[in-house]
């Protein structure tokens, strides 16, 4: 497996080997000891899978916070998707900035996400599925947003038209009126 630091400290971007013959291939997801080799030790705990049915699907971007803050590995596992990560934790030097890497069931990668970060994602084709893993079970209280396209973040969703959003989506505050959760640790 390849892993590759990105432009956020901590948000990694995973490829899977692929083998492969006239019959397709095989490729091994995710596998506790070889993420543990590259330093990874999260322990996933719940499995998510969902399907947007429509090109330029948005969801997110969202958190859950402390208690119950979640790390997520996400993958496509059918179709396409740009998928989004953006620090939020007071303090660091990358609050407020973003990375975004098109994940598809053709090129296999990964995007692991930390705590102390939004996520969201728009599809690039119909009927695109997302399975991620969290490092925590969902707890309601905890779940929140923030606008998708917030201005102050300027994320470039290359959106081919109007976003298809949901209605806790559509109604999430701005990042300038959002009070993190999160503080940056400086590890020694």
């Amino acid at each position: 497996m390849k892993v590759s630091e990105t432009g956020l400290p901590g948000v990694l971007l995973l490829e899977p080997a692929r083998f492969g013959d006239a019959r397709g291939f095989f490729s091994e997801s995710w596998n506790r000891r070889t993420l543990a080799q590259h330093g990874i030790g999260i322990d996933f705990v719940q499995d998510n899978h969902s399907l947007s049915a429509q090109a330029g699907t948005v969801r997110g971007l969202h958190f859950q916070s402390p208690p119950h803050a979640q790390a997520k590995l996400v993958r496509c596992g059918r179709g396409c998707l740009f998928d989004v990560a953006v620090d939020i934790r007071r303090g660091s030097p990358t609050y407020g900035k973003w990375v975004g890497y098109e994940l598809s069931f053709e090129n296999g990668r990964q995007l692991l996400i930390p705590e102390g970060f939004l996520h969201g994602f728009v599809t690039r084709e119909p009927d695109t599925e997302i399975c991620y893993k969290c490092s925590d079970y969902y707890a309601p209280d905890c779940d929140g947003a923030v606008r998708f396209d917030d201005p102050d973040l300027a994320i470039d969703w290359r959106l081919k038209g109007e976003a298809i959003l949901s209605d806790k989506d559509r109604t999430a505050p701005l990042f300038r009126d959002f009070d993190s959760p999160f503080i940056h640790e400086v590890r020694t």
